[in-house]
């Protein structure tokens, strides 16, 4: 398992016992009853903070004061409270799948031997190297730049999403991503850049002090790795390797060019990457990619597809099969020996992103199974701690939320009557799959090795991109899943118009059967909004009902919209969690846009269910104090230093402190806290960003 793309918003817990902030809102108060308890966690709050001056203590402080970031951990908060009770709902899974004699060949019985195979990390260290020695053979062996192109094909896999701003990418030279193209309507394989063994090119390329401290780093774990898994001559391949990785850094799109979908993509022919990319033999390639049938490409990355392809043929042989079997042994070590496991820890656990332990094993082949069988144990998972109940009530939650969208754009004084009008269709033919799929992966042709875990996941992996290969030219899904029921996560995907809520983020500290609207409106309904709303952030405003990426805007619309974007980019470049080191507010934007107008929308909808009543007061606090209350503790976070920094260099979403002030812009929250001019976080009318 690739563990360096495991960065994240790893969220968690604390208690203290605080009261609730005066308010000048008249209403009942009522006893806490089924479908009416408080929901907030009062214990999290420190009511000594002014709300106006500082909220995120005041939502949070308790929580923060009290809570311990777990050695294994680069953070904790909400999103780990979830993913915790998740993993122990898995666990009892796997211990009655584990305990019984599943019938052979059936997925049970693949679960069974995939996870403890993984575990017995002493016949994984007994075997040695000799799971992976003929790979290792294979890259020695390539004589040319034929056998090079050949090698590098065979090595392709489905394993990259251009369009998900937390995706890192692969480490080998290019990664495939396969549905409709966003310039046509046709269901195409996605070519896109790769083959870092760092997160992305800031990595390599950035001057910042604590940027050049991790190259050096990673130049020397990758002779350590080496000379660890008895690669002679390692200290001077692992400088070919490094001086390899540097060049292909230099000729990688940014993360802000990546995340430019308009410009990144590109629609070539088969023939178009030999013109337009000269150096690699791509007839050679795309054959051993099981790609050669296919005529229609989306060259994501067009500018470095044509560098990479250059260093094909300009770099030493030599230094490629270097590359090569460093990459194989660094993305699969978590199934090679323990000693070079250990070295990848050590890398990209403590140094990369600041844990001071790796994860227990049984944790980590919890984490290799759902990423390699997820299905199976999702079904699973949905069918014992999913009920009917919740899908309904969520369900019903997006229809409320949907409705206020629309009322939204509907509302939009500045916007062409043609432009709302696709707007409007966009989110009333949007799919939104709750909880699971309808459909499950078939793991009939997956092979597993009880014996042999590397072939396991090679085998995985084969298996995922032959499936992502069947889609290609037949109609497009939109209710193909793209995350794990198991999953506490959320997806818009702007190419099918559709949103997928998996069921293991629909439970507290997100969504609660037994709590008040107003919590599950400010914590789930903030997130179904939020998803919603990535279909008109920045990015998602370019694709249009069908998914289909085209201009539906008016030229004066469009620059409405663009202005309202740089309004509030420039509100998060003023954030500075660490001296000289700010947000990026053009990076994040469509993060923070989705957020701004995710909160509005469901904010809408949670009035809009009182019926016209006003809210009950409950333990003091007012129903849009709770709704508020709620959002920002979803975002509750605590990060090691090294895991924020990482965020803020290279990822779309603003560190989780920051998110939670979206409520500066929404005049709701002013009045709820009594927020006036002079408080610190007070923002003039005029100032306060209404994206939708």
């Amino acid at each position: 398992m690739n563990t360096r793309l495991m960065a994240a918003l790893m969220l968690g817990v604390a208690t203290a016992t605080l009261g609730p902030v005066a308010c000048d809102m008249a209403a009942t108060e009522i006893a806490s009853t089924p479908g009416t308890e408080i929901g907030i966690r009062k214990d999290w709050m420190d009511i000594s903070a002014k709300p106006g001056d500082d909220w995120y203590q005041y939502a949070n402080g308790g929580w923060l004061a009290k809570t311990e970031i777990p050695a294994d951990r680069s953070g904790v908060g909400g999103f780990w409270i979830a993913d915790q009770q998740t993993e122990k709902n898995l666990e009892a899974l796997l211990s009655e799948i584990v305990a019984s004699n599943p019938e052979e060949g059936s997925e049970g019985a693949k679960v069974k031997a995939f996870y403890q195979s993984y575990l017995d990390t002493q016949a994984i260290d007994a075997a040695g190297m000799q799971p992976i020695a003929a790979d290792l053979a294979r890259f020695a062996q390539i004589s040319d730049k034929t056998a090079l192109a050949q090698v590098l094909g065979s090595q392709v896999r489905a394993d990259v999403d251009p369009l998900n701003a937390t995706d890192f990418g692969t480490e080998n030279l290019f990664g495939v991503f396969v549905t409709q193209a966003l310039k046509g309507g046709e269901v195409v394989p996605y070519l896109l850049q790769g083959g870092l063994g760092m997160p992305e090119r800031e990595y390599y390329l950035s001057s910042d002090p604590k940027m050049a401290g991790l190259r050096t780093g990673y130049r020397q774990y990758i002779a350590e790795l080496l000379t660890a898994a008895d690669v002679a001559d390692a200290e001077a391949k692992a400088q070919r390797i490094f001086n390899l990785e540097m060049k292909i850094a230099q000729a990688h799109a940014s993360r802000e060019e990546s995340d430019d979908w308009a410009t990144a993509s590109s629609l070539w022919s088969q023939a178009d990457f030999a013109a337009n990319a000269p150096g690699m033999d791509w007839d050679t390639f795309f054959k051993a990619a099981n790609l050669d049938e296919y005529q229609t490409f989306d060259a994501y990355h067009p500018g470095a597809i044509t560098k990479l392809s250059a260093l094909v043929q300009s770099e030493p042989l030599d230094a490629w099969k270097d590359w090569l079997a460093f990459h194989q042994i660094n993305s699969h070590a978590d199934v090679l020996p323990s000693k070079l496991d250990q070295l990848h820890f050590a890398f990209y656990g403590k140094q990369l992103f600041g844990q001071e332990q790796q994860r227990p094993r049984d944790k980590r082949a919890l984490a290799a199974l759902n990423e390699y069988m997820g299905d199976a144990l999702g079904k699973l998972y949905a069918e014992k701690y999913f009920p009917a109940s919740a899908k309904t009530e969520i369900q019903g939650m997006v229809d409320n939320i949907k409705t206020a969208f629309a009322n939204r754009i509907e509302a939009l004084d500045w916007m062409a009557p043609e432009t709302k009008a696709e707007a409007k269709k966009k989110v009333e033919t949007m799919a939104v799959g709750v909880g699971y799929p309808d459909i499950w992966v078939d793991y009939g042709n997956l092979t597993i090795d009880p014996k042999n875990p590397y072939a396991s996941v090679l085998a995985a992996e084969r298996a995922h991109y032959q499936q992502q290969l069947g889609k290609i030219g037949k109609p497009l899904d939109k209710n193909e899943w793209w995350m794990n029921a198991q999953l506490v996560n959320a997806v818009n995907l702007p190419v099918q118009n559709a949103l997928n809520f998996p069921a293991a983020i629909l439970q507290p500290p997100f969504f609660d059967a037994k709590a008040d609207p107003a919590f599950n409106y400010g914590a789930i309904g903030a997130v179904i909004g939020h998803e919603i709303s990535h279909s008109f952030d920045n990015n998602g405003a370019a694709f249009d009902s069908t998914g289909a990426m085209r201009n539906w805007w008016t030229d004066a619309d469009k620059q409405k919209f663009d202005e309202a974007g740089k309004a509030l980019a420039a509100q998060y470049d003023t954030y500075e969690p660490f001296p000289g080191l700010n947000v990026k507010g053009e990076l994040t934007l469509g993060e923070n846009i989705a957020d701004i107008a995710g909160l509005q929308a469901s904010y809408d909808a949670y009035r809009a269910s009182l019926n016209g009543k006003d809210a009950p007061v409950i333990d003091g606090f007012t129903g849009d104090q709770r709704f508020f209350i709620a959002y920002a503790q979803a975002w509750a976070s605590k990060m090691r230093e090294a895991a924020l920094r990482q965020r803020i260099a290279t990822d779309g979403h603003a560190p989780a402190q920051y998110r939670a002030l979206t409520v500066r812009n929404m005049p709701e929250w002013y009045a709820a806290f009594g927020v006036k001019e002079g408080d610190k976080l007070y923002l003039a009318p005029d100032q306060r960003v209404k994206v939708w």
